[in-house]
């Protein structure tokens, strides 16, 4: 063998069919929820996808897959591809049980699930089945913590080495060890994620929560994805409820390898200079967004609640929403929109540019303003009291220059697609929906507000906001390397 066919890799086939095979797994779980709630129909029409999804994914696996080394160039392409071929079979679930019927909505749906997006085009998730709803939690969950890094811990075992997967989808400047091996590493996190997920469906359930919509709404939470049970999302729960949801999406917007430490040493999250700007950014939110809804006549504790609340879920890029930020004053949803831009911490859950980013840009902003004053200066930009190399602040700032260019280029051919179907979305609508995909957000302004969804966005609209989803999430070079004529070279 030479390792390649028609220049796929083997290794390529390999790490894409267990993915998908794993896929294959909960859509199997979704086939048992909707059996445990009597849906004999959509249990065996969710069992077929299951199924479908099983044997291609065993098909790649097993016919095409071979163990070996991964090089940079693979792992690259393999998680480029894997969020692609996922969410494309992710849509069997809606599909065969024909809860969604059109192949745009599905995928739409599907990549906003597994991209932790939250973004959906179905207007009452109670006309869901309960395997569907299920389902759509799931995807979220799944794409959280990432299951690629998932994979890191599977794949070893399969003669398939895991570094260059974690190094190919690690948000950070490298991925942040825990242990000296990534499968350790990738275990502890997913344990530590699993055992938050469980601990707020417990504390939950004293609320107005049953149990099927706490386990959905903690596996939505910890994911930062956003998907709901309910067509007012968290609006129509009782304040304790929406308190526990805020705690844990503030626990998802960090690092959660800062966390495992922090089980060992509480003073480790005060003395890393990421967790104070992010905690820094979501006060100085809170107080900007609270400031705003303040006025003759309104409740202070309500006013408290939603202001955390909603500064947490547009930093953290969850897309819940207790109040319809939508319809405040154009002040508030201009900071909402700039909110969109942040993100949590590297290593958490959350979408967006990320508070790493934001704070090396920041002090790489300031250090060459001192240069401008004083020409033959010698400043280097320090993050946290540590030196930050030349090489890690270009790629900051190409990642930045390239969202800012994916945002501008997506805002036009979303406006643009929309002018020549005739539809009726404004510039706001436009701006905020690529805005919201992009960051991974998921509720926008405008049409696509909290209180509305995405079903009436054209379906050519439809897909380019998918793929700034998947982009997105994988923090664009993933994405943008699969079209450079160097990753396909032998």
């Amino acid at each position: 063998m030479t390792g390649r066919r028609n220049g796929i890799s083997f290794r390529l086939a390999l790490i894409i069919g267990a993915v998908v095979a794993s896929s294959s797994v909960a859509m199997a779980l979704s086939a048992l929820v909707a059996l445990a709630f009597g849906e004999i129909r959509e249990a065996g029409l969710i069992a077929l996808a299951a199924l479908t999804t099983g044997i291609a994914g065993m098909f790649s696996w097993r016919v095409w897959g071979r163990p070996g080394p991964i090089s940079a160039r693979e792992g690259f392409a393999a998680v480029g591809l894997a969020w692609f071929v996922m969410s494309l079979f992710g849509t069997l679930p809606y599909l065969f049980t024909g809860e969604i019927t059109s192949f745009t909505d599905a995928f739409f749906e599907t990549a906003s699930g597994f991209t932790t997006t939250g973004a959906s085009i179905v207007a009452d998730p109670r006309s869901l089945s309960h395997g569907i709803l299920f389902w759509r939690s799931l995807t979220q969950w799944m794409g959280g913590m990432g299951i690629i890094v998932l994979s890191v811990a599977v794949l070893p075992l399969l003669g398939v080495g895991g570094v260059q997967l974690a190094r190919a989808e690690s948000p950070g400047p490298a991925p942040d060890r825990l242990t000296p091996r990534f499968q350790e590493t990738a275990k502890r996190l997913w344990l530590f994620y699993a055992a938050l997920t469980g601990l707020q469906v417990l504390l939950l359930l004293p609320g107005d929560m049953d149990l099927f919509q706490a386990i959905n709404h903690a596996f939505t939470t910890l994911s930062t994805g956003g998907f709901g049970t309910e067509p007012t999302s968290i609006a129509g729960f009782s304040a304790y409820t929406q308190w526990v949801v805020i705690v844990f999406m503030f626990l998802a917007g960090a690092s959660f390898a800062l966390h495992v430490r922090a089980l060992r040493d509480p003073g480790a999250y005060f003395r890393n200079a990421e967790f104070v700007l992010y905690g820094s950014i979501v006060a100085g939110a809170t107080l900007l967004i609270l400031g705003g809804l303040l006025g003759p006549g309104v409740d202070l504790a309500t006013a408290v609640r939603e202001a955390v609340f909603t500064a947490l879920t547009i930093v953290t890029t969850t897309g819940f929403a207790t109040a319809d930020f939508g319809a405040w004053r154009p002040a508030l949803q201009i900071l909402i929109l700039g909110l969109m831009f942040l993100g949590g911490m590297a290593g958490s859950t959350a979408g967006g540019v990320k508070t790493f980013r934001i704070g090396i840009l920041g002090k790489a902003a300031h250090a060459d303003l001192r240069r401008i004053v004083h020409p033959r200066g010698v400043f280097v930009t320090r993050f946290g009291g540590q030196t930050v190399n030349d090489p890690i602040v270009t790629a900051v700032q190409s990642f930045f220059l390239f969202y800012i260019v994916l945002f501008v280029v997506g805002t036009f051919l979303v406006a643009f697609i929309d002018a020549n179907t005739r539809e009726s979305l404004d510039f706001l609508t436009s701006i905020s929906a690529v805005a919201a995909s992009i960051g991974n957000i998921g509720p926008g302004l405008g049409e696509v507000g909290p209180t509305s969804n995405y079903l009436a966005v054209p379906d050519p609209a439809k897909w380019v906001l998918a793929l700034l989803m998947i982009v997105g999430r994988l923090e664009i070079f993933p994405v943008l390397v699969l079209f450079t004529r160097d990753l396909w070279r032998r």
